[in-house]
């Protein structure tokens, strides 16, 4: 299983970056790779979601249906694939204050982190793109983290 990981410093209160992170339906909006989702269910904490992405680089789409369980009070997301195109897609989002750096006060703003564990066979040449794979996903990531951004306005 491969794990990526990103984060970046957004420039908005960690509530309001965390609001707009759970509004996951509106993605596709600022997120080129992001075709379509669609909420499947949602209760309380739990939401149920269908995605279609995009891997231009290969030129398919890719579906899965995850669930999200958002804990509003810690501003954090824990999701996991129920089924999919994914052999294993999981991880978690985090939205906290910007830590202070280098003996310099803390920044205004919310460090956002996305933890991703994945895994993706594709029989015969998937051990020839997996390298590729890894660097489309943190690229992906890295991507989601900056639409973020520039949706907060941050």
């Amino acid at each position: 299983m491969d794990k990526v990981e990103a984060e970046i410093i957004i420039a908005a209160e960690p509530d309001a970056v965390y609001a707009v992170a759970r509004d996951v339906e509106r993605f596709p909006e600022f997120m080129p790779d992001v075709e379509r989702v669609t909420i499947i269910e949602r209760s309380g904490d739990r939401v149920v979601s269908e995605w279609v992405g995009v891997v231009r680089e290969f030129n398919r789409k890719i579906a899965w249906v995850e669930e999200d369980r958002w804990d509003d009070s810690a501003r954090r997301c824990d999701f996991a694939m129920v089924r999919g195109d994914w052999d294993k897609y999981q991880g978690t989002w985090t939205f906290e204050p910007a830590p202070e750096t280098a003996g310099k006060p803390a920044q205004e703003g919310t460090r956002v982190r996305l933890a991703l564990e994945f895994e993706l066979n594709v029989p015969l040449i998937g051990p020839l793109i997996k390298g590729l794979l890894v660097r489309l996903v943190r690229k992906n990531c890295e991507q989601m983290l900056e639409g973020l951004r520039r949706r907060v306005g941050g």
